[in-house]
């Protein structure tokens, strides 16, 4: 908590309530003038658009590269938003866009975790949860930079990130592990360092979901979530990390489907289509100017309620800058030309929002085209990924409780063939990283127990173990992302866990979302990883065997026994685990001097 209270000192002393958004410099809004002279009133709207690009079907990836070229040639659409395909296609498809179109379009991604989240070949970087569990808040900035890096290197202009949500509620089906926690300080401040960290790499960050998706049970992809909670209420928690970021500096945000009655209680009214909540707080009392995005116009939050065309323009309606996928441009481009001749909007309102997204454009460098060079883009964009993902891992993995300290490290010598200490990996059938070094660096025996098993080998197992092994490393893997039927883990799989952690020298590590401990927190000694990755289980290996110490802090409230703030911090008398790049050191000049010892 010291950690995390200097990091807290440093943001306020760096970041003062007198920071504004981003300033629109007068060379843009010279060249957005200009640029607004040349398009007719269906151009004009059609910049506000942003479409989708390709998506994954039960057949595989399917690129709407057609209906993105007739849409640039026919209506000279704002922008595009990359989601599933390999980096060098969706770069040939960004070059080629790019060239055919009249006015630069503005490419975006919502890449929370990274490239990875959606292009194949990229390596996904740590979601937001495990970077909550962190206490150094430079490593949030380092992490940002890192995905700023890769957009830039992709040619990406706006990445739809961070999620500045606070996640209050463990059974959120849509946010949870993509929020960094339940703390608004903490959430405030990492999403400050995110954004930072992809602003000054020239991407565009979004502070989402406004005014704050996390308090729902209820995904807005799928139907509209109800919050009732009164405004005092949200102004104190909910909106706190947006007014924040405000602050900071983000360039965007993105206005959310929920239905929050405090703030507009017409039937069926998403906040995002919403002007008590756009123009009236968001603009009006919380003074944001900065571009505002809708989320995805497709979603069953809006899309139950308002067809098509009649979503997008009660978009605008609502004071929003940019219409994100909506799902018929032609009949979205009449719906709100209808809204203009019945005075709902006008054009002057178009032409505002027309001109700030150009200038938006040139503050991103999309006066000038570039072309994204596609020569060793995959092996660029990977090129830091494990290094940030290992500095994460060494500094979040979370030591819940320790009975003594037999397991900080594990006493047992390496390269000794006694073969005593046993390794149970529950929800795999198969090898993994972590298996492998307790294999080689202990001699433990594996045995595995999926979800799909039955109870009937639990009894023989746990005697097994008990009479035979003087220690017994239980690893929960491969489980859900999100809460639903207990995140995929069986009973079976459940009881399992608990017998063996009532055994003497027992340690329960949780490879995953953390809010899964909740089935583990009478082990005696635990420890939660937050995702199940090879990195992360390696990282999880060296503090089994004291060559790390453990640093991370709970980021939520699992149950009773370990609440926000839960984990205990071990210091060890060994030299780190370091990859010599992350010491200050070149590997160059490493590689020479080793040819000389040689």
């Amino acid at each position: 908590m010291k950690h995390f209270l200097l990091s807290l000192i440093f943001f306020l002393l760096i970041f003062p309530a007198a920071f504004s958004q981003i300033n629109i410099s007068p060379a843009a809004k010279t060249w957005a003038d200009s640029v607004f002279k040349t398009l007719n009133y269906d151009q004009q709207i059609a910049q506000l658009m942003i479409l989708r690009e390709s998506e994954i079907t039960k057949n595989g990836i399917v690129y709407y590269d057609q209906k993105i070229t007739e849409a640039i040639n026919k209506y000279n659409i704002g922008g595009i938003c990359l989601f599933q395909g390999s980096p060098v296609k969706q770069a040939d498809f960004i070059n080629q866009f790019q060239r055919i179109a009249k006015t630069p379009l503005m490419v975006c991604i919502d890449a929370e975790w990274g490239l990875g989240m959606r292009l194949d070949s990229v390596i996904p970087l740590n979601h937001q949860l495990m970077l909550g569990a962190v206490q150094d808040a430079s490593i949030i900035y380092q992490f940002g930079t890192i995905v700023g890096e890769q957009c830039k290197r992709e040619g990406i202009n706006v990445n739809f990130a961070p999620v500045v949500d606070i996640n209050n509620n463990p059974k959120n089906p849509v946010i949870n592990d993509r929020s960094f926690g339940e703390d608004k300080y903490k959430v405030a401040l990492f999403g400050i360092q995110y954004m930072k960290g992809l602003q000054d790499n020239g991407v565009l960050a979004c502070a989402k979901h406004f005014p704050g998706h996390g308090d729902v049970a209820v995904d807005s992809h799928l139907d509209l979530p109800i919050i009732n909670k009164t405004k005092a209420q949200l102004d104190s928690l909910e909106l706190y990390p947006f007014r924040e970021m405000f602050n900071a500096g983000v360039g965007s945000v993105m206005v959310a489907h929920l239905y929050i009655p405090a703030i507009d209680n017409t039937p069926n009214t998403a906040t995002s289509l919403s002007k008590n909540n756009v123009t009236g707080l968001l603009r009006n009392e919380l003074g944001y100017q900065g571009l505002t995005f809708t989320d995805a116009l497709g979603m069953q939050g809006v899309a139950k309620f308002f067809p098509s065309g009649e979503a997008s323009a009660q978009s605008l309606i609502a004071g929003n800058d940019m219409l994100v996928l909506p799902v018929d441009v032609p009949d979205a481009i009449e719906k709100i030309k209808d809204a203009i001749s019945n005075k709902k909007l006008s054009w002057d309102d178009i032409a505002a929002k027309c001109k700030k997204v150009l200038a938006m454009k040139y503050m991103l460098g999309l006066a000038n085209k570039s072309i994204v060079n596609t020569e060793n883009l995959t092996h660029d964009l990977n090129r830091r990924s494990n290094d940030i993902k290992r500095i994460v891992a060494e500094n979040a993995i979370t030591l819940l409780a320790r009975e003594g300290a037999q397991f900080a490290p594990l006493k047992q010598s390496a390269n000794s063939s006694s073969k005593d200490i046993a390794y149970v990996a529950i929800g795999t059938s198969g090898d993994n990283a972590f298996a492998k070094r307790l294999r080689n660096d202990y001699y433990a025996d594996v045995f595995y127990f999926n979800y799909k098993q039955d109870a009937s080998r639990i009894l023989s197992m746990v005697q097994l173990i008990k009479t035979r092994y003087r220690s017994v490393v239980i690893g929960i893997h491969a489980y859900a992302r999100y809460p639903a039927n207990n995140f995929g883990i069986s009973k079976a799989a459940t009881d399992l866990a608990l017998q063996l952690q009532q055994l003497t020298n027992s340690i329960t590590f949780v490879f995953g979302n953390p809010y899964a401990v909740k089935n583990f927190c009478s082990a005696k000694n635990l420890v939660a990883c937050y995702e199940d990755d090879e990195i992360t289980q390696n990282t999880a290996a060296d503090l089994l065997e004291g060559k790390i110490s453990a640093k991370g802090k709970m980021p939520v409230t699992i149950c009773d026994q370990f609440k926000y703030g839960s984990g205990i911090i071990t210091y060890n008398n060994s030299l780190p685990v370091v990859n010599p790049k992350n010491a200050g050191l070149d590997s160059v000049k490493l590689l020479a001097i080793d040819s000389i010892a040689t």
